[in-house]
């Protein structure tokens, strides 16, 4: 986790506007076991390969290429990166302090080529620029909660056991899980584990929740799993899998502004691109995967208006969609990894920039 002169870099958040070097953190866990011997890269081979052609133009253009790992987690994604491409400098940024430690550790050997930063991913643009780059040849986010967060079990992430009911990726800010359950109204709580976790018992959820709070506070994991399985039919558990797991996807997503950061931070990522640049997403669920679709979308459609008979050059889309529709993991890349089995991969590449 270096800066210009080894230190963590914290980027600004929304209350604190500028960055800030400071010493690098290491939060109680952080040192256990080495980030290599906890992860497994999801899509390895293929995140690699879709973002070496940009990385190759930025080396050739400019004597660097440039590439942000959004979502540094462990550092494995980044790691293969700068072992196969030496004249690449990492950015990577990670809401959470726990994370940035591990993979810092992991990334030492190349602290010369990189700045890790404390920071949300829709903050990328301003990362750059704060780090004198004038744009980037490659951008990934590896979405979702990551090994890290769901292995630490004091993160409350998952409910197949009982840990204080936080979720939170930066621990360090903002309300947590338990905040949520015991203070937003009832048609509230439906509301986001209706949209949030595509919920179709998210009316009975919710009145559990309220009506067993009144009672007692929900202050961890287990009550919460509890108050769910009382009212999801237990057929609807046998097809659907763990009764708890669409209500925790929600509750996550809310606790993290998970999709209102990505709606910011995938056209923020692709504005930074040099022509020649890629942008690589790896998402989980349909509500991240159809946010991405629709940004890359609408960078890659032509402006011209409908039966115009010439496209201006201000009408050329100016990104090209490197992959037909998604690419999902191979039978021996899940049973390397079970996490990567719900992975979605989009990439689009920046073809044209205008003045």
């Amino acid at each position: 986790m270096h800066g210009p002169e080894g230190d963590l870099i914290q980027a600004r958040h929304p209350s604190n506007k500028v960055h800030v070097k400071g010493t690098a953190v290491n939060p109680d866990g952080a040192a256990e076991r080495p980030a290599s011997e906890r992860h497994v890269p999801v899509l390895l081979d293929r995140c690699v390969g879709l973002l070496a052609p940009g990385i190759e133009a930025g080396i050739a253009a400019r004597g660097r290429a440039v590439v942000v790992d959004c979502t540094l987690g462990m550092g494995g994604h980044s790691e293969a990166l700068l072992q196969r491409f030496p004249d690449l400098h990492l950015i990577g940024l990670d809401r959470d302090e726990q994370a940035l430690a591990l993979a810092g550790a992991r990334l030492e050997p190349f602290s010369n080529r990189t700045d890790l930063v404390h920071a949300i991913y829709d903050e990328i643009a301003d990362v750059v620029e704060d780090l004198g780059f004038d744009g980037i040849d490659g951008v990934l986010f590896d979405l979702g909660v990551s090994s890290l967060q769901l292995d630490e079990r004091d993160r409350g992430f998952a409910y197949s056991y009982d840990a204080p009911l936080d979720m939170r990726m930066d621990t360090s800010r903002g309300p947590t899980a338990a905040d949520i359950v015991n203070e937003y109204s009832e048609t509230d709580l439906v509301r986001i584990i209706r949209a949030w976790g595509e919920e179709k018992f998210a009316g009975r959820i919710a009145s559990s929740i309220v009506e067993g709070r009144k009672v007692k506070p929900f202050a961890t994991t287990e009550q919460l799993v509890d108050a769910i399985r009382s009212v999801v039919p237990a057929a609807a558990a046998r097809t659907g899998g763990h009764p708890a797991k669409r209500t925790f996807q929600a509750l996550r997503i809310e606790v993290n502004e998970e999709l209102d950061v990505l709606d910011r931070a995938i056209p923020a990522a692709m504005g930074a691109l040099h022509v020649g640049g890629r942008v690589v997403v790896m998402s989980y669920h349909s509500l991240e995967d159809k946010i991405t679709k629709r940004h890359f979308a609408e960078g890659s459609r032509s402006s011209a208006p409908a039966g115009f008979p010439v496209e201006l050059e201000e009408h050329k889309a100016q990104y090209k969609v490197l992959t037909r529709g998604t690419e999902k993991p191979t039978d021996q890349e899940i049973a390397e990894n079970s996490r990567a089995a719900s992975a979605k991969l989009r990439a689009v590449e920046r073809i044209l920039k205008r003045n």
